[in-house]
C-alpha cells in the first residue's frame, strides 16, 4: 500500500498545474475570523509575495496550507496532496521568522538530521553553500548571531530538496549584503523552476522580488496581482507644478483626487496623470513639471486604508 500511496502521490503531484490551492478556508480563533472563505491558487513556479497589516490573516492562511492548523471549513492541497502528506514527501521547505532551531547541536549536525528525515534530501556540503553557511557548520546553534541563525532557519526550508519554499519574513535580522546575497540564491531556485511564497514587511523586495502580489486584510485578499497592476488600480501618481497665486483651481483639473499647496509647489494626487499633465499643459501651468509615479507602499496604504473606511 505504501508504494501504490506513493505512486498515487507522484501521479497527482504531476497533473497538478497549483503548487498551492486554498479552497474557500475559513479558520477561527473564539470569535475571531483569522481567515474568512479564503480562495487562493499559486502555479508552480512562481514567486508570489503575501502582504498584509498584522493581524491581517496572512500567519493562519500559511499555517492552514503547511498542515499546521486544520481548517474550520474549506481545503488546502499542495501539488494536489493534503498538505501533511506533501510535507512528508519533502515537497515543502518552510522557514519560520523566529524559533525552529534546536540548541546545544551544531549546524552540520542538525542539518544532518533534518536530512535524514526527508526522501531525497540536498547533500550537506551542497546545502551549507547554498544557504552561505559553510564556515559555520561546526557553530553551536545557541551561539550564532540573529542574522547567521536565519541563515540557518534557511537552510532548514532547503534541506529536503522541496518543490515549494515557505518563507516568512525571510530577511529579517539579515544586513544589506546578506539580503542581496539571499535573494540572489532565492532568483537561482526560482529559475529552476521552484515555486516560493514569502511574506515580509519589507514592500520594496515584494516589488522587486515577486511575480505576484497578493495582499490580504481580515482574512480576504483584497488585491492580487503584478506589482505594477496593483499601483496602477488603487494608487495615485504625484504631479506637482509651480503655481503662482490662487492654486486652488488646480484642484478640479481632470483625474486630480487630492490637492496640497506647500508654498508655491502645488502637488496634485492623480488617478489619471496623462490627463492632469494634458489639462496643465493647456493651461500653460507646466513649470517646473515632475511626475512621480505611486510605489509599492502607497499602493498598499490605500488598500488598507480602504478597507478600514
Amino acid at each position: 500500500m505504501d508504494l501504490l500511496a506513493r505512486l498515487v502521490d507522484f501521479y497527482v503531484g504531476t497533473v497538478e498545474t497549483n503548487a498551492v490551492s486554498l479552497e474557500s478556508v475559513t479558520k477561527t480563533f473564539g470569535s475571531v475570523r483569522a481567515v474568512d472563505d479564503l480562495t487562493l491558487r499559486v502555479p508552480r513556479g512562481q514567486t508570489v509575495a503575501l502582504l498584509g497589516p498584522n493581524g491581517a490573516g496572512k500567519s493562519t492562511a500559511i499555517g492552514v496550507l503547511l498542515g499546521l492548523l486544520p481548517p474550520d471549513s474549506g481545503r488546502a492541497t499542495v501539488f494536489g496532496l493534503d498538505p501533511e502528506r506533501a510535507v512528508r514527501r519533502g515537497r515543502v521547505g518552510a522557514m519560520p521568522q523566529e524559533g525552529g532551531l534546536i540548541p546545544r547541536v551544531t549546524v552540520r549536525e542538525l542539518l544532518g538530521f533534518l536530512a535524514g528525515t526527508y526522501p531525497a534530501p540536498l547533500p550537506l556540503d551542497r546545502l551549507l553553500a547554498l544557504a552561505q553557511i559553510t564556515h559555520l557548520r561546526d557553530r553551536r546553534v545557541d551561539r550564532l548571531s540573529g542574522g547567521q541563525a536565519q541563515r540557518v532557519r534557511y537552510a532548514t526550508a532547503l534541506a529536503g530538496d522541496p518543490d515549494l519554499l515557505v518563507l516568512d519574513e525571510p530577511t529579517a535580522a539579515l544586513d544589506v549584503e546578506a539580503r542581496r546575497e539571499f535573494w540572489d540564491s532565492m532568483r537561482g531556485l526560482a529559475s529552476r523552476g521552484r515555486t516560493i511564497l514569502f511574506s515580509t514587511h519589507y514592500l520594496e523586495e515584494a516589488d522587486e522580488q515577486a511575480d505576484r502580489i497578493i495582499v490580504v486584510d481580515r482574512g480576504r485578499v483584497i488585491a492580487d496581482g503584478t506589482s505594477a497592476d496593483i499601483k496602477r488600480a488603487v494608487a495615485l501618481t504625484t504631479v506637482s507644478v509651480t503655481a503662482r497665486g490662487d492654486a486652488t483651481w488646480l484642484g478640479a483639473l481632470p483625474g486630480v483626487r487630492h490637492l496640497e499647496i506647500h508654498g508655491d509647489r502645488a502637488h496634485l494626487r492623480s488617478g489619471d496623470p496623462d490627463a492632469t499633465v494634458m489639462a496643465l499643459a493647456e493651461a500653460g501651468a507646466v513649470r517646473d513639471l515632475q511626475v512621480v509615479p505611486a510605489n509599492l507602499e502607497d499602493a498598499f496604504v490605500a488598500l488598507i486604508r480602504k478597507e478600514t473606511v
